[in-house]
Parts: structure tokens; sequence; C-alpha cells
């Protein structure tokens, strides 16, 4: 079916719609205002960026993406169908916080429907899986996508992450679990509810167990959610056309003692018998015992997504993107969705409140220390820099691109020379961080070439690298004195504020969230993902990091 929509009249008419009802979370269910349950039932809804396959990017990341909570139109044109599905939340993955979303987000607010908004980018704006950090850049680009966010009511979520652990790489989760730490605590403090959470890759029952368990512990054991999400995702294709009603059974018995809200963030598997979806998991999963267990989830994909192989959406735009056609899987997602009678049980006032146990302890499952990350502290950052003598001044504007392989070079050069990068490492098996680590990239890149130039009596042949860095000859101090004056407290965990030149977001109270009681830019500095114009006409891609890089972000399933 095809719809062409005068956008601005649409707009008009969808916005006039009263309030929509605050969602919180009571232990391990969502209630809305009037008590009772929520479950999400929607879709994902993100254009695909370009991918750029290649030895660096063995996940076949999209080095793009297209923002479009931010294309009023595009909005306009897909609104119809996202009603006549009978959505209550959609997902989206990349979001620009530069632009305004206005119109969307007050047009899917006016039609009853939540949004679950990644703070993550591809390329440099996430946790990275093999080599992760969490660092100033990326505390800074996520509070700038939660302050322009924060003044909407239907913003369920802001997830930390999406499929950056996998069963071969888990040192990434304390770095997952310091990034919701450091959320929930700015949400807080500008008086938000939304909740924090992560989208998790499927896999065996142990990694699933190990990963959940972990996102959602204490590890004070201090019965705390301070470092605890708030809400799990599993991105789940395990149910494939036909499926037996007994496919669940083993993640259920998995989760039926989960003590968070726990939902399938994406589900809804392509290459089956029959090849079009029939969406008969829809009816297990609204459906008891599931019900007592899950809280819905997000069929993949509105627009096209092609994965492994298979090609996902249900959703093809016209050539200028002014009209949309859906196919089949769409038709039997509608029906689906349709049939689906909400279990309004257990009550809000019967729900039993979370307890968040001792973090389970390292194994061949999980290899990530309870020793988390201290909060990137970008003021003290911000000072080591201006006390260094050898400065990363990049050659080319797109840096990334180069960025791991000087680290690597000034590494090896260190260790010649009798020093080393501790300072700028972190490790999420061990718990051990080093001073500099929660930095920005740039800085720990200056900060190693400071070292180098240092050890080697400050030659001046020694601060070049290949014209990618400039001498300070006026900056004098030791890197180490450096850091001693500037990093005075480099193990503090503290509330962060809004990034030096950015507004901080108002103490509104908007957005969804929990109830349980307890509890400089990004983009200037760190490079990240290019964001598309609304019309994806121009597809501008980005190699991504060499050497050190590879991101466990968007579009991997299993």
């Amino acid at each position: 079916m095809k719809f062409n929509v005068a956008s601005a009249a649409l707009l008009g008419v969808i916005t006039s719609v009263g309030a929509i009802s605050n969602v919180t979370r009571t232990g391990r269910y969502l209630y809305t205002d009037d008590g009772n349950r929520f479950y999400i039932k929607g879709i994902a809804y993100q254009t695909q960026g370009l991918v750029i396959s290649g030895p660096d990017n063995p996940l076949n990341q999209p080095s793009t993406f297209v923002d479009n909570l931010a294309d009023a139109a595009g909005c306009a044109r897909d609104l119809p169908n996202l009603q006549k599905l009978g959505a209550n939340a959609i997902r989206a993955y990349s979001v620009d916080s530069t632009l305004d979303h206005d119109s969307c987000m007050s047009a899917l607010s006016g039609a009853g429907i939540y949004v679950i908004v990644d703070l993550t980018l591809p390329l440099n704006g996430s946790i990275d899986t093999t080599q992760p950090s969490w660092s100033t850049n990326l505390l800074d680009q996520y509070i700038k996508t939660i302050d322009v966010f924060s003044k909407y009511d239907n913003v369920l979520a802001f997830n930390v992450g999406n499929e950056v652990l996998t069963a071969n790489a888990t040192n990434a989760a304390p770095f997952l679990k310091a990034a919701a730490r450091d959320v929930r605590a700015y949400l807080t403090s500008i008086k938000s509810s939304a909740l924090v959470g992560y989208a998790d890759i499927d896999g065996a029952s142990a990694f699933r167990d190990a990963v959940s368990d972990y996102l959602s512990c204490d590890p004070s054991g201090a019965n705390s959610d301070s470092t605890s999400i708030d809400i799990f995702g599993l991105n789940n294709y395990e149910w494939c056309g036909n499926a037996p009603t007994t496919t669940y059974d083993g993640l259920n018995t998995e989760f039926e003692n989960y003590n968070v809200v726990a939902y399938f963030s994406e589900f809804g598997s392509e290459t089956c018998n029959p090849g079009t979806r029939v969406w008969t998991e829809v009816a297990t999963l609204f459906a008891s015992p599931m019900t007592n267990i899950w809280s819905g989830g997000l069929a993949f994909s509105y627009f096209s997504a092609e994965s492994q192989g298979a090609q996902f959406g249900m959703a093809t735009l016209s050539s200028d993107n002014s009209t949309v056609t859906t196919d089949q899987d769409f038709t039997n997602l509608v029906a689906a969705y349709g049939n689906v009678t909400i279990v309004n049980s257990p009550s809000q006032a019967s729900a039993s409140a979370s307890s968040f146990p001792a973090c389970p302890s390292e194994g061949t499952s999980l290899e990530a220390s309870t020793t988390l990350p201290p909060t990137p502290n970008e003021s003290a950052c911000d000072c080591l820099q201006s006390q260094l003598s050898c400065l990363f001044t990049p050659a080319t504007s797109d840096y990334n691109v180069i960025l791991g392989t000087l680290t690597g070079e000034v590494c090896g050069l260190l260790a010649q020379n009798n020093g080393n990068c501790d300072d700028i490492s972190a490790n999420g098996t061990t718990g051990v961080y080093g001073d500099v680590s929660g930095c920005d990239p740039t800085i720990k890149l200056s900060y190693a070439f400071s070292q180098y130039y240092e050890l080697t009596n400050r030659a001046a042949t020694s601060c070049d690298f290949d014209k990618n860095a400039t001498l300070v000859a006026a900056n004098t101090a030791a890197p180490s004195a450096a850091v001693s004056a500037c990093l005075t407290s480099p193990t503090a965990v503290f509330t962060p504020s809004a990034p030096a030149g950015a507004s901080a977001a108002a103490g509104t109270g908007s957005g969804s969230g929990s109830s349980s009681g307890s509890g400089s830019s990004g983009s200037t500095k760190s490079g990240g993902a290019v964001a598309l114009a609304p019309s994806g006409n121009a597809l501008v891609g980005m190699a991504a990091m060499a050497g050190c890089m590879v991101v466990g972000m968007l579009w991997t399933l299993v």
C-alpha cells in the first residue's frame, strides 16, 4: 500500500491529541500512570546507513546514518503505517543532536507512540567491542542527545549500547555498566525519569545469562541500582516461520527470575519457511507465561536493512522518498499485532520491587571485572591537554582513519624507550584503568606523543609523526607532572554535567522511566559518524578506524 501525505496537515492533526501517559518501571514490569501494565509493541524505525565492507569492518557496520526523527515529512509519510500497525513504540538506533526533532517527536507522542533512543553512533560514537573505553567524547555525545530529547514526553528509554558484547569479547561490559551509571546519574540530575537500557546480541544461554545478570547487578553488594540498567533488550531471532509455541521455553526459564524489565529489542527472523514472515511469535510473546517475564518487543525492521545475507524490512520508499509501499510482512504484522490482548497483571501495587544482587564472578562466559571505569572528567582532561608539549594535530580532517595506527606506533616507540602506554590504557577484564584512559582519544594520543618526546630528551624530531603532531615549546612540564596537576582524582565517580558550550537540559521531569526510587561536545573531538540528510540522496562513507577499533553496534544479527 502507498501513502502520499501532506506533512504539515497531518502533523497538525496528530499533535492535537492529549498528552501521552508516563511509563515507569516498578520492579521488573512497566506501568502507565493509570497503573496498567505497559508492553512494548512496536517496530525498529531507522534507515540503514552506508556499509563499507572490508577487513577493517568485519561486522559490516554502517559508517553513516539517517536521523529519521529529524525528517518531519518522512514521519508524516510513515505515521499512518505505524498507526495501522498499532505500534506503541519505535526504536531509533542513531540520532543527530544538532538537528530539530520537534515535529516528528510531537507527532509520535500525539499518536501514543513512545521512542527508545540509542545514544550511540556508528564508528567512534559507541563503546568499542574489542578496544573499549568510557571517555569524555562518548559521555559528552550521550549527554547532548539526552539534553535534546529530554523535553519530549514520549522518550521511553535511552540505550547505552547495542550488541557491543559478543560471546568472544565481553571485556567491554564494565564500560557499558559505567555508562549506565553515569547516564542514570545525569538523568536524575535533570529530573528525567527515562529508562536506561541496553540491547544485547543473542547467543548461547550461558552468554545471555552472564550479560543480563552483570548489567543488572550491584558491584558493591549493597543492593543499589546505581550501576544497573532498567531495561534489558534481547535481539532474538530464534522463532522462524510457523515455529512451535515451545520455542521460547528455554528463554523463559532463563529470565523467569530476572530483576529488571526484559523485552525483545529486535525480533522477526527472515530466512524461514514460509519465506514471507507470518509473525506467529507475536501471539506467544504477548500471552502467558511470557507476559509474566517479558514486556513485549520490537519487530525488525520498518525500513529495508541487510544483515548476514538476509534482507529485512517491510516498507519500500519511492525514489523521491515521498511515498512508501508496504509488503506482505507488514500486512501480516498488522494482523498479528491487532489480535494481541493485553494481560494486565500483576497489578502495579502487587509488583515486587527489584533487588540488585552481587555481580557474577568472572568466568568463560563473561570476562568482566566488577571494578568499573571512573566517570570521565572533561575539565581535568582539557587541563591535561593544555599542559602537554606534543599535541596530536592531524594532517587530515578525517583523523579517525589514522588515530588507531598512530596510537599503535607511539606505544611501540614508548616500549623501545623504557616507556609504556599504561596511562592511556583500560582493561575491563582486570579492572585496571589508566589515569588518562577516560580522556578523549585525541588527548590520549597527545599524552603518548608527549611521553615519547620527553623520553627522547625533547628532540624536535620526536614530535612529528608524519606531520600529525605539533610541538608546544612553552609547555615544559613532564607529562606525568601534568597528570598529577590536572587529574587529581582519576578514579572518581560523580554526577556528570552538560559539556562545555552546551545548554543543559531543563529539569522538567519529562520522559518515561523508573519509579523504583533507589538508588566539550563529543562530535568536535571524537569524529563519529556522518549523519546524512533526511533525503538520503548523498551517502558519504567513512572508513573504520585502522588497527584498533571494531565497533559492535548496528545491524548485526544472529
